[in-house]
């Protein structure tokens, strides 16, 4: 196992997607769904190229379950995109990662898998995070607290849905499923509230495809790499980049209660990302 490379692709794939986070922040002038449009289109470069290249079949095996990925999935990402307008870009980031929770709830529930007790006492410390977060700090919106939640829930039900898929389609399938839907759905819900990019814009919301696809390609090369004990836990730093970001560039102001919620529910969720790597 090549752990210094997976540690270096990992940080690659944080930052890639933090320079994402920044973009969707900058943004936020524009509608939801017209960013979901150009997140996703953008992406279609590569996944397509991808699959063309590789003579991978485009259509799949599982295909209800891709479209329903798909559905879930854009729920999921616009949710997330509307919150970033109520919310500071690190909250809202650390609190989308809240979806392992809700999809270890769906796992119980539809999978019939355990969570062991281990696992159910990070999440509470995860939660306490959440509730010192809101009930300290009060300058966060309720109404951007309950978009990311809902996000975070669709999420964590993007997971149970990729397991029933399982190894029965390509990755790039899954994803292309993904993104062919969130064009579709996003590029339409934006004509009701369609504004015309200028300049440089043009090039941000292109970029937002290009950052998102590299993020998750340089992610899923470190897991081939190494143990996910040893990468798993660092995905979550792109809540801190991001926070720095937000604090730097948009001028973001996060209290003590705010950065202390945020740390409890990265360091819960990244501690049982490093249990379940272990097991």
């Amino acid at each position: 196992m090549d752990v210094r490379n997976a540690i270096k692709f990992m940080i690659i794939s944080t930052l890639a997607f933090t320079c994402m986070n920044a973009i969707v922040k900058y943004l936020t002038h524009y509608d939801a769904f017209q960013i979901v449009f150009f997140r996703s289109l953008s992406s279609l470069f590569f996944t397509f190229g991808f699959l063309l290249k590789n003579k991978i079949s485009i259509l799949g095996n599982k295909r209800k379950l891709l479209v329903l990925r798909g559905l879930v999935g854009v729920t999921s990402m616009a949710l997330f995109f509307m919150s970033t307008k109520y919310l500071p870009i690190g909250t809202a980031v650390s609190l989308r990662y809240m979806a392992p929770i809700f999809a270890a709830v769906f796992a119980v529930l539809l999978l019939k898998e355990k969570v062991k007790p281990i696992q159910w006492f990070f999440f509470l410390v995860a939660f306490v995070g959440v509730v010192i977060l809101k009930g300290f700090d009060a300058t966060l919106d309720p109404y951007g607290l309950l978009l990311i939640f809902v996000s975070a829930l669709f999420s964590g039900l993007v997971y149970v849905v990729i397991s029933k898929i399982g190894k029965a389609d390509h990755p790039v399938v899954v994803v292309n499923y993904f993104m062919v839907i969130s064009t579709i759905i996003g590029g339409t819900m934006a004509l009701f509230n369609w504004t015309n990019p200028v300049g440089v814009e043009w090039l941000m919301l292109f970029a937002l495809g290009v950052f998102g696809y590299f993020g998750q390609v340089y992610m899923t090369k470190a897991f081939q790499i190494a143990a996910t004990n040893q990468v798993a836990p660092l995905k979550y730093l792109e809540v801190i980049f991001t926070v720095m970001f937000g604090a730097f560039i948009f001028g973001e102001v996060y209290t003590l209660w705010s950065l202390l919620g945020i740390t409890m529910i990265i360091a819960a969720l990244a501690l049982n990302a490093l249990y379940k790597g272990k097991k």
